[in-house]
C-alpha cells in the first residue's frame, strides 16, 4: 500500500463495510452525475462504478492519480488537481446536470471544501462526505451550543444537513486519532426562509460571528451598519450571534438590505 502523505491529510478508508454503507446511503440512479473527492486507493470508486457507467473524480496525489487512471480507464474522468481549484459550475455544465458530491475528504481542508460546495450549491444536488466527527457536529448544531457557528448557519440555510453515522478510527490507514462521521448536505432542500440579498446574508453571518462573544450590535457596527438601524430592528441586538437561529439571521439580513436600499450612500464592509 502507498505510504500515506501527511501533507495531503491522507487517511485511506480500508473498511469495505463502511464503504458499502456510504454508497448504499446515496441510493444511486444510473443518470446520477457523481464527483468523488479524493478517491485515494479506490475504496468508494469501485463501488460507485459498479452502480454507474461513469463517474468524475479529483485526486491531487501524483501516484494515486496514475493508478486510478490505469485501473478504471474511460469509466473515470479524473482531474489531477486540488479539489478547491475545480469549478463545479463548469463540470455541471459539461455533464448537463447537477452534481452529487461524495468522498472521504482530507481533514486538514474539510471546512474549505464544505464552503466550496456551499458556494456552488446551485449546481450541486447533494454532498455526502466523511469528516472529523467534531466538524460534523458543527454542521447540525443548534443555537446556544458551542459547536454552533458560521458553518452551522450556512449549512442549514443552503441545505438540509444530516449526520448519517460515525466511523471508528480503525476503519482507516493510518489510524487517525479522532472519530469520523459521514454527513450529507441535501442542497435540494434548503431552509424555507430566503434572504433577499445572498451577499448581505453571508456578510451579516460572517461579520457578527467574527465577534462571537460580543452583542450583535457590535458586529453590525463593525460592518458599518448605520446607527439608526439599531433603534428599529425587530431582532434584539443585545443578543449574541450564537443565540440566533437561521430564520432570525435571514430576518436580520433582510432588514439591513431594506435599510441600505433606502440609504444608497451607505456602504457595508462586505465579508463574503
Amino acid at each position: 500500500m502507498n505510504r500515506p502523505k501527511k501533507s495531503l491529510g491522507q487517511n485511506f478508508l480500508i473498511d469495505p463495510n463502511v464503504a458499502r454503507k456510504i454508497v448504499r446511503s446515496l441510493e444511486l440512479r444510473k443518470s446520477d452525475r457523481v464527483l468523488e473527492i479524493g478517491p485515494g486507493k479506490g475504496a468508494l470508486t469501485a463501488l460507485l462504478l459498479a452502480e454507474l457507467p461513469t463517474i468524475t473524480a479529483v485526486e491531487i496525489d501524483d501516484q494515486l492519480a496514475e493508478e486510478l487512471h490505469a485501473a478504471y480507464g474511460n469509466a473515470l474522468t479524473l482531474y489531477h488537481d486540488n479539489v478547491l481549484n475545480l469549478d463545479p459550475h463548469s463540470i455541471a455544465q459539461q455533464q448537463n446536470g447537477k452534481l452529487r458530491i461524495v468522498g472521504n475528504i482530507p481533514y486538514n481542508i474539510t471546512s474549505p471544501i464544505l464552503f466550496w460546495a456551499i458556494d456552488s450549491s446551485d449546481v450541486i444536488a447533494d454532498c455526502t462526505v466523511m469528516m472529523q466527527h467534531e466538524v460534523a457536529k458543527r454542521l447540525v448544531a443548534k443555537p446556544h451550543s458551542k459547536e454552533y457557528g458560521i458553518l452551522s448557519v450556512f449549512a442549514q440555510y443552503y441545505s438540509t444537513p444530516e449526520l448519517k453515522f460515525t466511523v471508528a478510527p480503525g476503519s482507516f490507514y493510518p489510524v487517525p486519532e479522532v472519530t469520523s462521521a459521514v454527513v450529507s448536505l441535501d442542497f435540494a432542500r434548503p431552509h424555507s426562509s430566503r434572504a433577499v440579498d445572498d451577499a448581505m446574508f453571508r456578510t451579516v453571518v460572517r461579520g457578527t460571528f467574527g465577534m462571537r462573544r460580543k452583542m450583535l450590535r457590535n458586529g453590525l457596527r463593525a460592518l458599518n451598519v448605520p446607527s439608526i438601524y439599531f433603534q428599529n430592528s425587530a431582532v434584539d441586538l443585545n443578543r449574541r450571534p450564537e443565540e440566533l437561529d437561521v430564520e432570525e439571521f435571514v430576518s436580520l439580513s433582510n432588514e439591513i438590505s431594506v435599510l441600505m436600499n433606502d440609504s444608497p450612500s451607505n456602504t457595508l464592509r462586505l465579508v463574503l
